[in-house]
């Protein structure tokens, strides 16, 4: 029998980078549409393969997998690669990629929420539900409302980043992030 660790250490580092980088879109939201392009870029591409590999994990043990979280995981990597081959780009990209990659992240993991209420229990279940409820409102209003989404989106992402941060902290600690 394997020894498993008492957290899920994937899930504990993404969300200790999430929280880190939407610290710093807090301290410099001027230059965080042109320096952290990058950085989005790569966080992207991880969270894209940390979606595809959700997949592959739930689908090895039950038969088949989310299918939108390997649409998502796509989707993630591919902006994250427009994002770190063209940061000038990027920038304005950044105002119609963030909130469809909001609300597809979003949809990804509401998508999980029966799977997620019997593996980690009633309170992630809760803390998912609404956490992801917010996300598929703050990415609809950058959608309906760009010029908003252009002078807000440093503050809107670093909000975001720092509750998924959150999210994937307390799923780290859960039932469901001690599964390996």
């Amino acid at each position: 029998m394997k020894n498993r660790s008492a957290i899920g250490w994937g899930e504990l580092l993404i969300g200790i980078i999430l929280i880190v980088l939407g610290i710093f879109t807090f301290a410099r939201p001027s230059s965080a549409l042109t320096g952290v392009v990058f950085v989005y870029g790569i966080l992207a591409v991880i969270t894209g393969i940390a979606d595809i590999a959700f997949y592959v994990k739930v689908e090895q043990h039950t038969g088949f997998g989310p299918a939108v979280s390997l649409v998502t995981g796509i989707l993630s990597i591919l902006a994250g690669i427009l994002l770190l081959f063209n940061p000038g780009a990027g920038k304005w990209a950044m105002v119609v990629l963030f909130p469809l990659w909001f609300i597809a992240h979003c949809i990804s993991r509401l998508t999980h929420l029966s799977l997620i209420r019997m593996t980690a229990g009633t309170g992630y279940y809760y803390f998912t539900l609404i956490v992801n409820i917010l996300g598929l409102l703050l990415g609809f209003i950058m959608i309906f409302n760009p010029l908003l989404s252009l002078f807000s989106v440093s503050y809107i992402i670093g909000c975001y980043l720092i509750i998924i941060g959150i999210d994937h902290m307390v799923l780290a600690a859960s039932k469901l992030g001690m599964r390996g």
